[in-house]
Protein backbone atom coordinates (compact mmCIF):
# COMPACT_ATOMS: atom_id res chain seq x y z
CA UNK A 1 0.00 0.00 0.00
CA UNK A 2 1.90 3.06 -1.26
CA UNK A 3 0.00 5.56 0.85
CA UNK A 4 0.65 3.45 3.94
CA UNK A 5 4.42 3.83 3.48
CA UNK A 6 4.10 7.54 2.78
CA UNK A 7 1.97 7.99 5.88
CA UNK A 8 4.35 6.07 8.14
CA UNK A 9 7.34 8.05 6.87
CA UNK A 10 5.50 11.33 7.48
CA UNK A 11 4.51 10.42 11.05
CA UNK A 12 8.01 9.15 11.90
CA UNK A 13 9.59 12.35 10.58
CA UNK A 14 7.67 14.55 13.04
CA UNK A 15 9.82 16.07 15.79
CA UNK A 16 7.03 15.56 18.32
CA UNK A 17 5.03 12.38 18.57
CA UNK A 18 1.60 13.24 17.22
CA UNK A 19 -1.64 11.24 17.31
CA UNK A 20 -2.28 9.22 14.16
CA UNK A 21 -4.06 6.14 12.81
CA UNK A 22 -2.56 2.66 13.09
CA UNK A 23 -2.14 1.79 9.43
CA UNK A 24 -0.06 -1.27 10.32
CA UNK A 25 -2.97 -2.56 12.36
CA UNK A 26 -5.39 -2.16 9.47
CA UNK A 27 -6.50 -5.80 9.39
CA UNK A 28 -7.03 -5.87 13.15
CA UNK A 29 -8.99 -2.63 12.97
CA UNK A 30 -11.21 -4.00 10.23
CA UNK A 31 -11.86 -7.22 12.15
CA UNK A 32 -12.63 -5.29 15.32
CA UNK A 33 -14.98 -3.00 13.41
CA UNK A 34 -16.78 -6.04 12.05
CA UNK A 35 -17.01 -7.65 15.47
CA UNK A 36 -18.19 -4.48 17.20
CA UNK A 37 -20.64 -3.57 14.46
CA UNK A 38 -24.18 -4.35 15.59
CA UNK A 39 -27.14 -3.17 13.59
CA UNK A 40 -30.21 -2.46 15.66
CA UNK A 41 -33.54 -1.89 13.99
CA UNK A 42 -36.21 0.11 15.77
CA UNK A 43 -39.94 -0.07 15.40
CA UNK A 44 -39.79 2.16 12.33
CA UNK A 45 -36.88 0.28 10.78
CA UNK A 46 -34.30 2.96 11.61
CA UNK A 47 -30.76 1.56 11.50
CA UNK A 48 -28.38 2.63 14.26
CA UNK A 49 -24.70 1.94 13.56
CA UNK A 50 -22.45 2.26 16.63
CA UNK A 51 -18.90 3.52 16.32
CA UNK A 52 -15.80 1.41 15.95
CA UNK A 53 -13.96 2.17 19.23
CA UNK A 54 -10.44 1.97 17.79
CA UNK A 55 -10.89 4.36 14.86
CA UNK A 56 -13.20 6.61 16.88
CA UNK A 57 -10.56 7.08 19.57
CA UNK A 58 -7.83 7.79 17.02
CA UNK A 59 -10.01 10.27 15.10
CA UNK A 60 -10.88 12.08 18.33
CA UNK A 61 -7.21 12.37 19.34
CA UNK A 62 -6.19 13.66 15.88
CA UNK A 63 -8.91 16.32 15.83
CA UNK A 64 -8.10 17.36 19.41
CA UNK A 65 -4.39 17.74 18.61
CA UNK A 66 -5.09 19.71 15.42
CA UNK A 67 -7.58 22.05 17.12
CA UNK A 68 -5.25 22.77 20.03
CA UNK A 69 -2.23 23.55 17.83
CA UNK A 70 -4.26 25.63 15.37
CA UNK A 71 -5.79 27.66 18.20
CA UNK A 72 -2.35 28.43 19.66
CA UNK A 73 -1.02 29.49 16.25
CA UNK A 74 -3.94 31.81 15.53
CA UNK A 75 -3.85 33.28 19.04
CA UNK A 76 -0.22 34.13 18.34
CA UNK A 77 -1.10 35.79 15.05
CA UNK A 78 -4.01 37.80 16.49
CA UNK A 79 -2.23 38.87 19.69
CA UNK A 80 -1.57 42.59 20.06
CA UNK A 81 0.20 45.02 22.35
CA UNK A 82 2.34 43.79 25.23
CA UNK A 83 0.86 40.30 24.99
CA UNK A 84 2.04 39.97 21.39
CA UNK A 85 5.65 40.84 22.22
CA UNK A 86 5.56 38.61 25.28
CA UNK A 87 4.47 35.66 23.12
CA UNK A 88 7.10 36.46 20.47
CA UNK A 89 9.94 36.47 22.99
CA UNK A 90 8.66 33.51 24.98
CA UNK A 91 7.38 31.34 22.13
CA UNK A 92 9.19 28.89 19.93
CA UNK A 93 8.22 30.69 16.74
CA UNK A 94 10.29 33.62 15.55
CA UNK A 95 8.59 36.98 15.11
CA UNK A 96 7.98 36.86 11.40
CA UNK A 97 5.23 35.87 8.98
CA UNK A 98 7.32 33.18 7.30
CA UNK A 99 7.55 31.19 10.55
CA UNK A 100 3.80 31.58 11.11
CA UNK A 101 2.95 30.36 7.62
CA UNK A 102 5.32 27.40 7.89
CA UNK A 103 3.71 26.35 11.17
CA UNK A 104 0.29 26.69 9.55
CA UNK A 105 1.42 24.65 6.55
CA UNK A 106 2.63 21.87 8.85
CA UNK A 107 -0.76 21.85 10.57
CA UNK A 108 -2.64 21.67 7.29
CA UNK A 109 -0.46 18.79 6.08
CA UNK A 110 -1.07 16.93 9.34
CA UNK A 111 -4.83 17.40 9.03
CA UNK A 112 -5.02 16.41 5.37
CA UNK A 113 -2.82 13.32 5.52
CA UNK A 114 -4.76 11.96 8.51
CA UNK A 115 -8.11 12.73 6.88
CA UNK A 116 -6.93 10.80 3.81
CA UNK A 117 -5.68 7.87 5.95
CA UNK A 118 -9.01 7.54 7.74
CA UNK A 119 -10.92 7.75 4.46
CA UNK A 120 -8.79 4.98 2.96
CA UNK A 121 -9.29 2.75 6.01
CA UNK A 122 -13.08 3.09 5.81
CA UNK A 123 -13.04 2.60 2.04
CA UNK A 124 -10.94 -0.54 2.50
CA UNK A 125 -13.41 -1.83 5.07
CA UNK A 126 -16.30 -1.50 2.60
CA UNK A 127 -14.26 -3.19 -0.13
CA UNK A 128 -13.27 -6.13 2.09
CA UNK A 129 -16.73 -6.73 3.50
CA UNK A 130 -18.81 -5.73 0.46
CA UNK A 131 -20.72 -3.25 2.60
CA UNK A 132 -21.40 0.44 3.09
CA UNK A 133 -20.77 0.39 6.82
CA UNK A 134 -17.50 2.31 6.45
CA UNK A 135 -19.30 5.22 4.83
CA UNK A 136 -22.05 4.95 7.43
CA UNK A 137 -19.44 5.19 10.19
CA UNK A 138 -17.94 8.25 8.48
CA UNK A 139 -21.35 9.95 8.56
CA UNK A 140 -21.72 9.06 12.23
CA UNK A 141 -18.22 10.39 12.97
CA UNK A 142 -19.26 13.70 11.42
CA UNK A 143 -22.27 13.90 13.74
CA UNK A 144 -19.91 13.22 16.67
CA UNK A 145 -17.59 16.08 15.56
CA UNK A 146 -14.63 13.77 14.92
CA UNK A 147 -14.24 14.66 11.23
CA UNK A 148 -11.17 16.88 10.90
CA UNK A 149 -12.41 18.52 7.68
CA UNK A 150 -15.34 19.89 9.73
CA UNK A 151 -13.08 21.60 12.26
CA UNK A 152 -13.72 25.37 12.54
CA UNK A 153 -9.97 25.78 12.98
CA UNK A 154 -9.40 24.51 9.44
CA UNK A 155 -11.70 27.28 8.21
CA UNK A 156 -9.72 29.74 10.34
CA UNK A 157 -6.43 28.52 8.84
CA UNK A 158 -7.83 29.06 5.34
CA UNK A 159 -8.80 32.64 6.23
CA UNK A 160 -5.42 33.10 7.95
CA UNK A 161 -3.66 31.99 4.75
CA UNK A 162 -5.59 34.47 2.58
CA UNK A 163 -5.11 37.31 5.08
CA UNK A 164 -1.34 36.82 5.14
CA UNK A 165 -1.19 36.36 1.39
CA UNK A 166 -2.90 39.72 0.89
CA UNK A 167 -0.86 41.52 3.53
CA UNK A 168 2.66 42.90 3.31
CA UNK A 169 3.97 39.38 3.85
CA UNK A 170 3.20 38.50 0.24
CA UNK A 171 6.44 40.18 -0.82
CA UNK A 172 8.51 37.83 1.34
CA UNK A 173 7.91 34.80 -0.85
CA UNK A 174 6.56 32.83 2.11
CA UNK A 175 5.39 29.24 1.55
CA UNK A 176 1.66 28.80 0.96
CA UNK A 177 -0.56 26.83 3.36
CA UNK A 178 -2.97 25.79 0.64
CA UNK A 179 -2.86 25.49 -3.14
CA UNK A 180 -5.83 27.12 -4.82
CA UNK A 181 -7.38 28.53 -1.64
CA UNK A 182 -9.58 31.57 -2.25
CA UNK A 183 -12.59 33.59 -1.17
CA UNK A 184 -15.09 33.48 -4.03
CA UNK A 185 -18.40 35.25 -4.68
CA UNK A 186 -21.25 33.61 -6.58
CA UNK A 187 -24.22 35.95 -7.15
CA UNK A 188 -22.93 38.04 -4.25
CA UNK A 189 -22.78 35.03 -1.89
CA UNK A 190 -19.28 34.39 -0.47
CA UNK A 191 -17.65 31.02 0.12
CA UNK A 192 -14.20 29.71 1.01
CA UNK A 193 -12.88 27.22 -1.55
CA UNK A 194 -9.75 25.12 -1.35
CA UNK A 195 -8.22 22.31 -3.40
CA UNK A 196 -6.67 19.85 -0.99
CA UNK A 197 -4.44 16.90 -1.88
CA UNK A 198 -5.74 13.49 -2.96
CA UNK A 199 -8.56 15.11 -5.00
CA UNK A 200 -10.29 16.51 -1.92
CA UNK A 201 -12.07 19.84 -2.36
CA UNK A 202 -13.40 21.90 0.52
CA UNK A 203 -16.15 24.50 0.07
CA UNK A 204 -17.44 26.49 3.05
CA UNK A 205 -20.59 28.55 2.58
CA UNK A 206 -20.33 31.94 4.29
CA UNK A 207 -24.01 32.91 4.08
CA UNK A 208 -25.87 32.97 7.39
CA UNK A 209 -28.95 30.75 7.03
CA UNK A 210 -30.85 32.91 9.56
CA UNK A 211 -30.49 36.44 8.16
CA UNK A 212 -29.56 35.17 4.64
CA UNK A 213 -26.68 37.67 4.46
CA UNK A 214 -22.91 37.31 4.54
CA UNK A 215 -21.95 36.14 8.04
CA UNK A 216 -21.03 39.09 10.26
CA UNK A 217 -18.89 38.52 13.35
CA UNK A 218 -19.02 34.80 12.41
CA UNK A 219 -19.22 31.99 14.92
CA UNK A 220 -19.03 28.25 14.26
CA UNK A 221 -21.22 25.96 16.36
CA UNK A 222 -20.00 22.55 17.48
CA UNK A 223 -21.91 20.94 14.61
CA UNK A 224 -19.80 22.94 12.13
CA UNK A 225 -22.47 25.36 10.87
CA UNK A 226 -21.50 29.04 10.70
CA UNK A 227 -23.79 31.94 11.68
CA UNK A 228 -23.57 35.62 12.54
CA UNK A 229 -22.91 35.98 16.26
CA UNK A 230 -26.11 37.95 16.90
CA UNK A 231 -28.16 35.50 14.81
CA UNK A 232 -26.71 32.59 16.80
CA UNK A 233 -27.55 34.34 20.08
CA UNK A 234 -31.10 34.87 18.86
CA UNK A 235 -31.43 31.21 17.86
CA UNK A 236 -30.07 30.13 21.26
CA UNK A 237 -32.49 32.45 23.09
CA UNK A 238 -29.71 34.39 24.83
CA UNK A 239 -28.62 38.03 24.70
CA UNK A 240 -25.30 39.16 23.28
CA UNK A 241 -24.38 40.36 26.78
CA UNK A 242 -24.79 36.89 28.28
CA UNK A 243 -23.25 35.11 25.28
CA UNK A 244 -23.62 31.64 23.79
CA UNK A 245 -21.91 29.80 26.66
CA UNK A 246 -24.99 30.13 28.87
CA UNK A 247 -27.36 28.74 26.22
CA UNK A 248 -29.53 25.87 27.43
CA UNK A 249 -28.36 22.40 26.30
CA UNK A 250 -31.78 21.83 24.74
CA UNK A 251 -31.30 24.68 22.26
CA UNK A 252 -30.73 23.34 18.72
CA UNK A 253 -28.81 24.39 15.63
CA UNK A 254 -31.24 26.10 13.22
CA UNK A 255 -29.89 24.00 10.32
CA UNK A 256 -29.24 20.44 11.51
CA UNK A 257 -31.40 20.59 14.67
CA UNK A 258 -28.61 19.12 16.81
CA UNK A 259 -28.90 20.09 20.48
CA UNK A 260 -26.12 21.28 22.79
CA UNK A 261 -23.99 22.91 20.09
CA UNK A 262 -23.70 26.43 21.52
CA UNK A 263 -21.48 26.04 24.58
CA UNK A 264 -18.38 25.11 22.53
CA UNK A 265 -18.97 27.63 19.74
CA UNK A 266 -15.82 29.15 18.19
CA UNK A 267 -15.49 32.80 17.22
CA UNK A 268 -13.90 32.92 13.74
CA UNK A 269 -11.64 35.95 14.14
CA UNK A 270 -9.49 35.38 11.03
CA UNK A 271 -12.59 34.90 8.89
CA UNK A 272 -14.04 38.09 10.37
CA UNK A 273 -10.92 40.03 9.31
CA UNK A 274 -11.01 38.51 5.82
CA UNK A 275 -14.67 39.37 5.21
CA UNK A 276 -14.31 42.89 6.61
CA UNK A 277 -11.56 43.52 4.04
CA UNK A 278 -13.35 41.86 1.14
CA UNK A 279 -16.87 43.28 1.75
CA UNK A 280 -15.94 46.72 3.07
CA UNK A 281 -19.13 48.60 2.13
CA UNK A 282 -21.44 45.87 3.39
CA UNK A 283 -19.34 45.56 6.54
CA UNK A 284 -19.66 49.27 7.38
CA UNK A 285 -23.45 49.18 6.93
CA UNK A 286 -23.80 46.04 9.01
CA UNK A 287 -21.49 47.46 11.68
CA UNK A 288 -23.79 50.44 12.19
CA UNK A 289 -26.87 48.23 12.43
CA UNK A 290 -25.19 45.81 14.83
CA UNK A 291 -23.87 48.60 17.02
CA UNK A 292 -27.38 50.01 17.50
CA UNK A 293 -28.79 46.60 18.38
CA UNK A 294 -25.93 45.78 20.76
CA UNK A 295 -26.41 49.08 22.60
CA UNK A 296 -30.14 48.41 22.91
CA UNK A 297 -29.62 44.91 24.29
CA UNK A 298 -26.91 46.07 26.68
CA UNK A 299 -29.14 48.85 27.97
CA UNK A 300 -32.06 46.47 28.55
CA UNK A 301 -29.76 44.00 30.28
CA UNK A 302 -28.33 46.48 32.76
CA UNK A 303 -31.72 48.04 33.43
CA UNK A 304 -33.10 44.61 34.31
CA UNK A 305 -30.04 43.94 36.52
CA UNK A 306 -30.57 47.23 38.35
CA UNK A 307 -34.27 46.50 38.90
CA UNK A 308 -33.45 43.04 40.20
CA UNK A 309 -30.79 44.48 42.56
CA UNK A 310 -33.18 47.08 43.95
CA UNK A 311 -36.02 44.58 44.21
CA UNK A 312 -38.27 46.53 41.89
Amino acid sequence: MKFCKKYQEYMQAQEKKLPGVGFKKLKKILKRCRRDLQIQKGLEGVVDIPTCPTIAKEMSEIVGCFNERAQKLLDLHLASGVRKYYIWFKGKLQGNHVALIQEGKDLVTYAMINATAIRKILKKYDKVHYSKQGQAFKSQAQSMHMEILQSPWLCELMAFHINLRESKAKSRKAPALFDGCSLTFNDGKPSLSCELFDSVKLDIDLTCSICLDTVFDPVSLMCGHIFCYMCACSAASVTIVDGLKIAEPKEKCPLCREAGVYEGAVHLEELNILLSRSCHEYWEQRLQTERTERIRQAKEHWESQCRAFMGV
